[in-house]
Order: C-alpha cells, then sequence, then structure tokens
C-alpha cells in the first residue's frame, strides 16, 4: 500500500515541514510507502479527485480515523486535535516554544487517555501532536520543565516507525524540491463581490413544509388535539438587577427550552414578571429612600431591559402588583380557609423597640442554628440552604438599625402541610416520573416529604403585600412565598382573560417550571400544597427543571463588592448576545456548581463558536458565491461522504431532540455543534476546493448543495440558544426560518439563491481577559 503526497520545497521550523512530518509520520506508522511528488503545497492525494491540505485531515485519512464516532474517547481524541490546533501549533510557528510546551503540557495532562503510554501504542493524537512539536522540542534547552511532556516525547521518539517517517522528511528536505509538474494556464474570471446577507423571497427554492412561522405574538390559547406547553420562569426579585447566575439558572434556560418547544411547533407560552411583594422590597426601598411603587417601577423596567438584550422572548413578562395578583392570591386563602387546610397559631417574633415593629424575616440577621454561619437570613441559611424562622437565629440583630431585638407574639395563618402532605406526596410521585424532573429537584422535595412536613406560616406584620381578607388580620398581609407562585397564573391572567384555561386544565397542559435549586421547596410542596388545598383543578407542575449554583472566577457574585458579570454589564462588553448565551448554556450548572471565568469565555468563542461553527457556514456559503454566483446546483447525494454524513446527522439529531425534549439543555447545544463538527469534517473529506470545483463538478455539486442543506438544519437546531446567529444563517442562506425535524432532508432545493456573506462571529483578542477581570472583579490580588 502507498500514501502519495505533494511536497513543495520544505524549510526547517516551519508549519510545511511539520505537516511533512505528520504525513510521513502517519503512513510509516501505517506500514505504507509515501510516493512523493513536487507541488505548491503539503498535500495527500486522496485520489485523483481529491486531495486533502488539512495535515490533520490527512492524517485521520490515513490512519483511517475519519469516521463519525461519539463515544467518549472519540470526543476526546477530537479536542485533543482541537487544542493542538488552536493553542499549540500557532505558538511553534511563532517560534514562542515555550508558550507552546506549557500549552502541549496542559494539554497532555487534561486529556492524558488519549496520549501513547507505550511506543507500541500510538495512535492519531500522537502523530499529530509530535509532528508539531518535533523539531522544537528536539532541540529544548530545558525540556525537563515540561515532565508530561517529555515523558510522553521519549515514549513516541522510542517508536521506529515514527522515526522512520521523521527520516524520510529529512531526506526529501536535504535533496531539494523535485520540479514541479507544469499546468496549462486558463483564464481567471474576476473575483465577484459576495452581496450583503438579504431575504429575496423571489429567488428563493425551498420546501414550504419546513418553514417556522414566526410567533405574531397573538394571544395564545390551549388547543385541543395539540402538546400544550405552559413554561414559568421563576420570579426575579425587584430590589436588585441580575447576574448571570440569576439569569443561567431560570430565564434564560426556560427562553432556550420555549424557543425549542415553539420551532418543534408545540402551542407553547412563555410566563415571567417580577415579584415585587414581601420585605425584600422594603428593605430596599429604605436604603434608596423612595416608595415601595417607586422602587417596583424602576428595577421592573431595569429587568425588562435586561432581558430584552438578551433576547428572552417572553409571551408576557409582568409583575406581582396588579389586581389579578390580589383577586386569585384572595380567592386562594379563602378557598383553603373554607376547606380546613388553614389554621391559626401565635407566635413569638422579634419585635424591634426602635423601629416599633414587628420583624419580617429579611430584616432579621444572625447565626444559623443548624451550620453556625453568622449572617444567616431570619427566612433561610445562605451557608446550608435550610428553611428558618427568625425566631429560630442565635444572637439576632436588626438589619435596620443593628439592635438586638426583643420578642413578643403575634396570631398569624398557617398552611396544614401535614395535613396535606399526601395530597402533596401523590402529586410529587405522579409527576416527577412522569415528566422526568431533573435530579436535584427530586432530592430536594423528597428529603422536605421525608422529614415530614409542617404547617407554614402564610401570613407577615407587614405594608408591603396582599391584604389579608379575614377578620381579625387588619394590617397583616400575605408571606411573599404564599402569594408569590401566584404570580405566575396572576401574570398569565394579565396576559389573557382566559387565564384559567392554562392554569386550570391539566387533562390539555403540562407545566414546566425553570428555577434555581433554593426555589424547588416553594414549586415543589408549597405551591401545590396552595393549588391543592383550594379544591381547584389546577394544572400541577409536570416537570422542575433546577440549577446549581454558578459562580464567578473563583468566587460568588457580589454586587456591593463589585465582583461579577451583572445583566446590564453584559452590553456594555461589546460582545453580542448570542455569544453570552451560547457561553451561559454550555456552562448550565445542571448536575453541580459551575464556575465563569473570562479565559473560558474567550476560549469558547474563539475555539468553538469561530472555528467551528462560524467556519463551517463561513467557508461554505463563500465558496458558493466564488464558484456558483450563489445559485444551488442539482446534485446526486447517493455518493458515500453524502450517504455517511446524513447518517451521522441524523443520529445526532435523535440524541439532540432526546435531550432536548428531557430539558437537558447543555447536552442539546453540546450534541447541536457535534452536527456542526461533523459539517466541517464533511468539507475537510470533500476537499472543498477550486480543484474539486475545477476537475469533479458533480462531486462539488453534491457538497455544496448538501453543505448549505446542513447550514439550514444547524440554523433550526441552534436558533433556541443563539436566534441572533440563527437569524444570519437564514439570511445569508435566503431561506425563511425552519422547524427543527426528526430527520435530515434536502429542504433548499436546485437554482435556489443564497442571500450573501456575513460573518457569524469574531475574535476576541485574548488581552481582554485581564481588562475585563480588572473591570469586572476577579484579578488575583
Amino acid at each position: 500500500m502507498s500514501v502519495n503526497i505533494t511536497l513543495p520545497k520544505l524549510f526547517s521550523n516551519t508549519k510545511p515541514y511539520a505537516n511533512a512530518l505528520k504525513l510521513s509520520i502517519a503512513a510509516s506508522v501505517n506500514g505504507s510507502k509515501v510516493v512523493e511528488t513536487a507541488g505548491d503545497v503539503v498535500a495527500l492525494v486522496a485520489s485523483p479527485e481529491v486531495s486533502l491540505t488539512d495535515a490533520n485531515a490527512a492524517v485521520k485519512y490515513v490512519l483511517d480515523t475519519t469516521a463519525f464516532d461519539a463515544s467518549d474517547i472519540a470526543l476526546l481524541q477530537t479536542a485533543a486535535i482541537e487544542k493542538e490546533e488552536n493553542a499549540v501549533s500557532p505558538l511553534v510557528v511563532k517560534k514562542r516554544n515555550d508558550d507552546a510546551f506549557k500549552a502541549a503540557e496542559a494539554v497532555l495532562t487534561q486529556y492524558t487517555k488519549v496520549f501513547a503510554k507505550s511506543s507500541d501504542a500510538i495512535t492519531t493524537v500522537d502523530v499529530i501532536f509530535y509532528g508539531t512539536l518535533y523539531e522544537a522540542f528536539s532541540t529544548a534547552k530545558e525540556p525537563s520543565k515540561y515532565p508530561t511532556l517529555q515523558a510522553w516525547f521519549d515514549v513516541v521518539s522510542k517508536n521506529e516507525k515514527v522515526n522512520a517517517g521523521v527520516e524520510f522528511i529529512k531526506e526529501q528536505n536535504s535533496k531539494g524540491a523535485k520540479p514541479k509538474k507544469q499546468h496549462t494556464n486558463v483564464d481567471k474570471k474576476p473575483a465577484k463581490a459576495i452581496p450583503k446577507a438579504a431575504f429575496n423571497a423571489s429567488t428563493q427554492k425551498v420546501n414550504t413544509k419546513v418553514v417556522y412561522e414566526v410567533d405574531d405574538k397573538s394571544i395564545k390559547l390551549p388547543k385541543e388535539g395539540e402538546r400544550n406547553i405552559l413554561i414559568t420562569s421563576a420570579l426575579p426579585y425587584v430590589n436588585n438587577i441580575p447576574h448571570l447566575g440569576n439569569i443561567v439558572g431560570s430565564t434564560l434556560s426556560a427562553d432556550v427550552w420555549a424557543r425549542y418547544c415553539r420551532t418543534r411547533g408545540y402551542n407553547t407560552i412563555l410566563i415571567c414578571g417580577t415579584d415585587e411583594y414581601g420585605t425584600a422590597t422594603e428593605t430596599k426601598a429604605l436604603e434608596e429612600g423612595v416608595s415601595c411603587q417607586a422602587l417596583c417601577d424602576k428595577y421592573n423596567a431595569v429587568h425588562r431591559k435586561v432581558y430584552d438584550w438578551f433576547e428572552l422572548d417572553f409571551d408576557h413578562f409582568g409583575r406581582t402588583t396588579t389586581e389579578w395578583q390580589t383577586k386569585i392570591a384572595q380567592d386562594v386563602f379563602l378557598k383553603n380557609l373554607k376547606n380546613g387546610t388553614l389554621q391559626i397559631e401565635t407566635m413569638t417574633q422579634l419585635y424591634c423597640e426602635n423601629c416599633e415593629r414587628f420583624l419580617a424575616d429579611r430584616y432579621v440577621e444572625g447565626i444559623c442554628p443548624h451550620c453556625k454561619y453568622d449572617d444567616a437570613r431570619g427566612d433561610q441559611c445562605d451557608a446550608c440552604g435550610k428553611l428558618l424562622n427568625a425566631i429560630e437565629l442565635i444572637e439576632p440583630r436588626c438589619k435596620l438599625d443593628n439592635n438586638k431585638p426583643i420578642t413578643k407574639e403575634s396570631k398569624h395563618y398557617f398552611l396544614d402541610l401535614a395535613t396535606l402532605q399526601p395530597k402533596i406526596e401523590a402529586a410529587f410521585e405522579k409527576s416527577s416520573k412522569e415528566g422526568k424532573w431533573s435530579p436535584n429537584g427530586i432530592t430536594i422535595t423528597q428529603s422536605w416529604l421525608k422529614e415530614g412536613l409542617r404547617p407554614r406560616c402564610i401570613t407577615r406584620d407587614l405594608k408591603w403585600g396582599i391584604p389579608v381578607p379575614a377578620e381579625g388580620f387588619e394590617g397583616k398581609v400575605f408571606y411573599v412565598w404564599f402569594d408569590a407562585p401566584i404570580g405566575y397564573p396572576s401574570i398569565t391572567a394579565n396576559y389573557t382573560d382566559e387565564w384559567e384555561k392554562w392554569w386550570k386544565n391539566p387533562e390539555n397542559v403540562k407545566l414546566y417550571q425553570f428555577m434555581g435549586k433554593d426555589n424547588v421547596p416553594f414549586h415543589s410542596v408549597v405551591f401545590p400544597a396552595c393549588e391543592i388545598g383550594s379544591g381547584d383543578n389546577w394544572t400541577l407542575v409536570n416537570h422542575i427543571s433546577t440549577c446549581e449554583y454558578l459562580n464567578y472566577e473563583g468566587g460568588k457574585f457580589s454586587k456591593s463588592r463589585n465582583v461579577g458579570v451583572f445583566g446590564t454589564n453584559a452590553e456594555e462588553t461589546g460582545i453580542p448576545p448570542s455569544v453570552w448565551r451560547y457561553y451561559l448554556m454550555s456552562v448550565r450548572p445542571e448536575t453541580g456548581d459551575s464556575m465563569f471565568t473570562w479565559n473560558e469565555f474567550i476560549t469558547k468563542n474563539n475555539s468553538e463558536l469561530l472555528n467551528n461553527l462560524g467556519n463551517f457556514v463561513n467557508r461554505a456559503i463563500r465558496f458558493i458565491f466564488a464558484k456558483y454566483d450563489g445559485v444551488i446546483p442539482k446534485a446526486d447525494f447517493s455518493g458515500k461522504l453524502e450517504t455517511d454524513l446524513i447518517k451521522d446527522v441524523n443520529a445526532l439529531l435523535k440524541q439532540y431532540i432526546d435531550a432536548m425534549e428531557n430539558v437537558k439543555i447543555r447536552s442539546g447545544l453540546s450534541i447541536a455543534m457535534s452536527i456542526s463538527a461533523r459539517g466541517n469534517q464533511y468539507l475537510q473529506e470533500s476537499n472543498l476546493s477550486n480543484a474539486l470545483f475545477d476537475e469533479t463538478r458533480d462531486k462539488c455539486d453534491a457538497v455544496v448543495a448538501t453543505a448549505a442543506n446542513l447550514i439550514y438544519l444547524l440554523s433550526a437546531v441552534i436558533a433556541p440558544f443563539m436566534p441572533a446567529t440563527a437569524e444570519s444563517m437564514c439570511r445569508q442562506l435566503n431561506a425563511p426560518p425552519r422547524n427543527i425535524p426528526d430527520e435530515f432532508v434536502i429542504d433548499i432545493l436546485p437554482q435556489h439563491t443564497l442571500g450573501g456573506a456575513e460573518y457569524l462571529f469574531t475574535r476576541i483578542d485574548e488581552k481582554m481577559e485581564e481588562v475585563w477581570k480588572s473591570k469586572y472583579g476577579g484579578t488575583n490580588k
């Protein structure tokens, strides 16, 4: 067996030399004879019609590792090779050898499973890295500074076939380049300017059955016989600006899943709004010296602006300070009262003599009786997560004046959770299994039920809230965690007077709720208890999707210490919303806490978005304009490369839909990017080039038509995560937004004219990491 390669005149310590080493070593390891001819570039001649100029793709071809493989080890190999392309090789080319060695050391440490441990087990990854590093590391002055790299390099260097491959290139280099074959000159057409991307319906040739009708924002109601999806995002407190951790856990996650549902054709509404009653609002209003209503108006507008910028597409974004909120909350209370699920108890409460008021939970701080955290709030400890009554705190202090409060008695209504527990438990068992809740939501709820539910107070001695409609309770309001979840139906009621068709229709509507893990008990226990206790036929929660915590640069977000990126900061960076949405969903803390770092943010933009998705779309679109004037040719899709691609994409598409149906959003995004990576692999295997166009036009026709259709599919699977990016892809294709199909088929037809070209992403300078860390906290001091 022989491997045919073309070689230009080679010079040491250059990228062509490293590429030649890679191909020669790969051939030698494979037991193949190298047949070389002179050429302009280092290339593998795979067939008379196909030449591979990408050295890494050529190595995979020679070693027969081009088949798509979704196994864990294959994904690690792909990730390691991407690191070589983006982090190691560029540094070697720039002669920044020490930096290259550091980068290689890090990759070898992180992806140790895919590198050889013995000289008789050389893999594609070893060949690619060795070819890049051979010249530089062979002459390194202090190789011992990089122990992992040195140990691996020594292992590979002991392989006789690897050494034979190296010696072959050394010999060719010493001989000098052979004369090039003469080619007949042909007249070249002057390059045409590629138009700016725009839609033009008159030049579209698209399967209209796949077109997704963009929501016109008319009022939607459940439809008989359809899949009706009601989605809520945890209502953000109105007293602050949301940070990235708040956004990723509820509002953005809910938006992504709602967009997915709509694009699949489900009848879907997404409801959210600001939670405006309660102590938190009173406290913040006192700090700012304004009325509670003025504070709510201010921050409701702030939240709307932040969510608009992040391109969150709510069917209705409202607030809890409305007449509907009062009406529904009081109705739920009175029905529970009538049904005997409420009881009056006298509470011993903390009273501040200086302030002359009972202190609501959030006006009190002290030591947690469970974990001894010294800054626990009166309603919940942020350290251990336990819910508290303020009276339980050790050494309590008034948050308003720091004085020690006294105790006084006050009458309050309690929701009898103990009596309701059997019905709550039955509802939980049913919905958590049928709705496939996230594991942390199940665990948190089970811990509450196992411990045994106790009556929980639902009224407070406050002024800012919904009045309790009961004799003897004048001057008292509902506790925020009684009325806040009722904000979901009340905000829906402000969306449509027929809100009960969504909220009291369990036979035809499925309710999906998104939140952070600290909010789980109120959605899985307290809110369902209020609904069940009322006796009405409520649409109880079907699925709870929860997130752990997103932290920031090794610590926590803190507005007071100016640490972290808050909603209004993201826009200041000049980075588009799609990039923020992509990053946040790619690190979504689904099963454990995750960490925002600027380094990873920049890397994901440059390596994943720009080099994967951006490269695939840009390469295909610009080639079609350069060679086909932007018109899709008639093509035969029965070739092996095309059928293999369609098979692999359909397997990935099935995985994507399964992940998204089960609200595994992070996994869904990863699979979507794997589809794009498979597209890049297809272009490399096909050798999309001038030569392919000139010499095998029919094959080139198939490649460009297939690529355009894959971009169209990608625009749909990417749309829930990056709507503006998806819109740009459609605009470049000149194709209307499309649905997410069950299978990849050809929907952009022959003679369709593309809309133009534009870059999806731009590179972020790595130097911005320190700039942003300095501006938004996170700099090591």
